[in-house]
C-alpha cells in the first residue's frame, strides 16, 4: 500500500458534537437519553460511565427526571408525555430535524398530506411523523408509485415530500423525478442534511481515487451505511481492533471516511493503525475552493498534516459580526444553507438575502455559488448560524448612496414600510425616508399602497452618523413626465392610439394620462350606449385605450374618445334592419310630442304621438307606459341625420304583414342614443301646411329636454 487518503469531511457531524456534548455537560445525575443517543457503543459506554444511561421509551422515564432527547428528534406526543412526568427535558434535537418537523406541522395543519422519504423503521422517521396526522414513508420509487396508484386522488392533492436527513441523494432524487409527474401540487423540498449530502459526495470522489475505502462507523447507523453504499468498493470497520492490515496490502491506494456518529478518536485509531503497520503516509482530500500552490499537487500540499490538524480545521468558531465567505450547498422557499466549513451549520434567511418579494431565492442564487455574507447571530448550543447578504451589502451601499447625493444619480429600492409622514425605501440594504409630500401620490392616495412596489428616487439629505437617509420619489417622476410630455407632443396626431390611465372623473368626462400628458374623455365618447355620469363606465386608475379626436398643442388640450368605432350601434343597426321591417321595441322614455323606444342597445327610435295608436289620444302616458313592449314598423331611416320613425298605428290599421307607410303628410322624426342633437318637427293631423316647433339641440342621452310647440301638437 503506498498512499491512505483521508475524506475531507469524516467524523462527527455538528448534529451530533452538540449533542454529545449536551449529554456530558449536564450536571443532574442520573440522568437519561431516551434511546441510544448516537449509534456508536464506544460514546454510549462513555456517557453511561459518567452517569447517562438509556431508557428505551416515555414510560422507563422515573417521574421527575432529566431526560435528553436526541439528534434524531421526536414527535410532539413524547413531549407531551415527559411533560405529564415532569421530567426536565433537555433537547438535542438536530437543528436540520427540527427544521422538518416544523415543515411537516405546518403542513399537516393546513390540511396537506406528508410524504416522507426514508426508512420507517428510523427514529428520525418516527420522530417526523408525530407531527403529522397524516404521513406516509417510502423507501424508493417503487413504493412512491405503488402508493399513488393505491390512492388515485392524490394525484391533485396538496402535498408536500421531505426527506429523512441522511437519505441517499441518489434514491432521493430518483424519487423526486417520479413524485413532479405523479402530483400536481406537490411540494418538493430537500431536506436532506448538507453534512450527509457532502460526505456522500466525497465518498464516492475517494472511491473513484482510490482501489477501496474504509469506512469508519457503527454498522447499525444509516449514515454509515449509506457513505459504504455511495463507494465503489468499501468495507465497514467499527474500530481499529476490526482492521485487518494485512488484507489491504494489495492496494495501492486507499481511502478513509467516516460515518457523522463516529468519534475523532476511533478514526485516529484506525488512520494510526494504518500508517504504523504499514508505513505508509496520509493524505487528505483536497479542497477544491482552496487555492492551490503553483508547482505543488495537492496531495504534497496537504502531506505531512497530523490527521488532528486536519480535523481541527473544521473546527473553526464563528463570531458575530464576522465577515464569512461560503458555499452554497441547499435553497428553500424560505432559506439557502450555506456551508463555511466550521462546526456550525449556516443559513441565510430569504429575507437577509434580498428585500425584493417578487423573486424567488433561485433567481438570485444556485447551488454551488460561492456566496460573502455577514453573520448575525451564532448559537453554538443549537450549532447554528444566521448569516445576512444584505446586512454585508449595506455597508457597501452606504458610500453608494452617499455619491448618489453628490451627483444626484436616481436611484431603485423597494418600499418596505408605511411610516408616520411618509414610507420607508430599501435601496441597497439602505433605509431611505420618503416624506409623503415626495411620494408622488395623491393627497389622499393611502400611502400603504406602495408597499413592496419598486421605485425610483433621489437623495435630498444624507447624514452618516445619524443614520439619516431622505429621498424623493416625487422628483424622479416629474423629471420623467416632462420628457414623456415632451415625447408625447412631438409625435402626436388625430386618431392615434395610447395606453392611458384614468386620473380623475368629472359630471361631463374623465381626465386621462397618455403618458406624461392628460387629455379629457368627454362622457359622450365613453360608450356607445346612454351613459349618466362617468364612473358607470370607468374608475379612477384603470388603463383604458383612448384615441386622439382632436388636440390644441399651443393650449396644450387633447380631446380623446373611448367608443371603438367597429361597436357603433348605428352601423349594427343598418347591418340587420330596414324601412319596413316589424320590430318589437321597448318604451324608454315619455315626451309630450311621443315616445323614444329602443329598438336594439345603443339605438333608439320615435314614436310620434301620432303614430302610437290608431286613434286621437291627449298625450302619450294615455296609451302607452315607460318600459312597454310594442311592435312597431320601421316607417322611415334617415341615414344622414340617423334618425329612425317608428309606428305602432300603421300595423294597427293595415295588418303586420302589408303594413303601408302612414297616410298624410305627417312627418315623424325618431333618433338614434348615438347622434348628438335632436329636432323635433311635428305636423297638424291632417292638415297640409307644416308646423315646425323650435329646434332644440339637447344631448342625446337627455331626451327628455327636447321641447316642440304645443299647438302645432294638437
Amino acid at each position: 500500500m503506498k498512499k491512505v487518503i483521508l475524506a475531507r469531511t469524516a467524523g462527527f457531524c455538528f448534529g451530533v458534537e452538540r449533542a454529545v456534548n449536551l449529554a456530558l455537560s449536564i450536571t443532574e445525575k442520573p440522568c437519561c437519553t431516551l434511546g441510544p443517543l448516537i449509534h456508536n457503543a464506544r460514546v454510549l459506554n462513555q456517557l453511561d460511565a459518567r452517569g447517562v444511561s438509556v431508557c428505551d421509551g416515555v414510560d422507563a422515564v422515573p417521574d421527575g427526571h432529566t431526560v435528553i432527547i436526541r439528534s434524531h428528534g421526536v414527535g410532539r406526543d413524547v413531549y407531551e408525555a415527559l411533560e405529564r412526568k415532569h421530567a426536565r427535558v433537555v433537547d438535542a434535537t438536530c437543528p436540520y430535524v427540527r427544521r422538518i418537523h416544523e415543515i411537516v406541522r405546518e403542513c399537516a395543519e393546513n390540511g396537506e398530506l406528508v410524504l416522507i422519504f426514508g426508512d420507517p423503521g428510523h427514529p428520525e422517521v418516527h420522530g417526523t411523523l408525530g407531527w403529522c396526522t397524516e404521513g406516509f414513508v417510502v423507501r424508493d420509487e417503487h413504493e412512491l408509485k405503488a402508493l399513488f396508484a393505491q390512492n388515485s386522488d392524490w394525484a391533485t392533492r396538496q402535498a408536500v415530500f421531505v426527506s429523512q436527513t441522511t437519505a441517499r441523494r441518489d434514491q432521493w432524487g430518483r424519487c423526486e423525478n417520479i413524485l413532479k409527474k405523479l402530483c400536481t401540487n406537490a411540494k418538493i423540498l430537500d431536506t436532506i442534511c448538507v453534512a450527509t449530502n457532502d460526505r456522500q459526495r466525497e465518498a464516492a470522489e475517494l472511491s473513484d481515487r482510490t482501489d477501496i475505502v474504509i469506512v469508519v462507523g457503527d454498522r447499525g447507523s444509516a449514515n454509515t451505511r449509506a457513505l459504504a453504499d455511495a463507494c465503489r468498493n468499501a468495507v465497514i470497520v467499527q474500530s481499529a481492533e476490526e482492521l485487518d492490515c494485512g488484507s489491504l496490502s494489495g492496494y495501492q491506494h486507499v481511502g478513509v471516511t467516516a460515518g457523522a456518529s463516529t468519534p475523532k478518536e476511533t478514526i485516529e485509531e484506525v488512520v494510526k493503525k494504518m500508517t504504523e503497520e504499514m508505513k505508509t503516509p496520509i493524505n487528505e482530500v483536497p479542497d477544491e475552493r482552496n487555492e492551490q500552490q503553483p508547482g505543488v499537487s495537492s496531495e504534497e500540499q496537504n502531506a505531512g498534516e497530523s490527521f488532528a490538524e486536519l480535523l481541527e480545521q473544521s473546527l473553526k468558531t464563528l463570531n458575530t459580526g464576522d465577515k464569512v465567505v461560503g458555499i452554497i450547498t441547499a435553497i428553500t422557499p424560505t432559506e439557502i444553507q450555506v456551508d463555511l466549513g466550521t462546526k456550525q451549520a449556516a443559513y441565510i434567511p430569504f429575507d437577509e438575502l434580498t428585500d425584493d418579494r417578487s423573486v424567488k431565492a433561485e433567481d438570485l442564487v444556485k447551488v454551488g455559488d460561492e456566496i460573502e455574507a455577514y453573520v448575525l447571530r451564532v448559537n453554538d448550543v443549537e450549532g447554528i448560524a444566521k448569516l445576512s447578504k444584505l446586512r454585508l451589502d449595506t455597508v457597501k451601499s452606504w458610500e453608494d448612496v452617499d455619491a448618489a447625493r453628490d451627483t444626484q444619480a436616481v436611484l431603485e429600492g423597494i418600499v418596505i414600510e408605511e411610516n408616520k409622514g411618509g414610507v420607508v425605501v430599501s435601496v441597497r440594504g439602505v433605509r431611505v425616508f420618503v416624506p409623503s409630500s415626495q411620494t408622488g401620490l395623491p393627497k389622499d392616495a393611502p400611502l400603504s399602497s406602495m408597499i413592496r412596489k419598486k421605485v425610483k428616487l433621489r437623495i435630498t439629505e444624507f447624514n452618516r452618523p445619524r443614520r439619516r437617509v431622505v429621498g424623493s420619489i416625487r422628483s424622479v417622476l416629474q423629471e420623467s413626465r416632462r420628457q414623456e410630455a415632451e415625447q408625447i407632443w412631438t409625435s402626436i396626431e388625430v386618431g392615434k392610439h395610447y395606453d392611458g390611465v384614468v386620473k380623475s372623473m368629472t359630471s361631463y368626462g374623465a381626465f386621462v394620462d397618455i403618458g406624461g400628458v392628460d387629455g379629457m374623455v368627454h362622457v359622450s365618447e365613453l360608450s356607445w350606449n346612454r351613459v349618466k355620469q362617468p364612473s358607470d363606465v370607468i374608475k379612477i386608475g384603470q388603463n383604458i385605450d383612448v384615441y386622439v379626436l382632436s388636440f390644441d398643442a399651443e393650449k396644450k388640450k387633447i380631446s380623446l374618445g373611448h367608443r371603438k368605432l367597429e361597436d357603433n350601434p348605428w352601423n349594427k343597426f343598418l347591418d340587420v334592419f330596414k324601412k319596413g321591417d316589424v320590430v318589437k321595441v321597448k318604451v324608454v322614455k315619455l315626451m309630450p310630442f311621443g315616445a323614444f323606444a329602443e329598438v336594439m342597445p345603443g339605438v333608439d327610435g320615435l314614436i310620434h304621438i301620432s303614430q302610437i295608436t290608431d286613434h286621437r289620444i291627449g298625450k302619450p302616458g294615455d296609451a302607452i307606459n315607460e318600459g312597454d313592449l310594442v311592435d312597431v314598423m320601421i316607417t322611415d331611416i334617415d341615414l344622414e341625420r340617423k334618425k329612425i320613425s317608428l309606428s305602432a298605428r300603421a300595423l294597427m290599421e293595415q295588418g303586420r304583414d302589408d303594413a303601408p307607410v302612414a297616410d298624410g303628410p305627417d312627418e315623424i322624426v325618431a333618433i338614434s342614443s348615438e347622434s348628438e342633437t335632436v329636432i323635433a318637427a311635428d305636423l297638424a293631423e291632417g292638415g297640409s301646411e307644416e308646423a315646425e316647433a323650435p329646434a332644440t339641440e339637447t344631448p342625446i342621452e337627455e331626451p327628455s329636454a327636447v321641447k316642440v310647440d304645443e299647438e302645432s301638437a294638437e
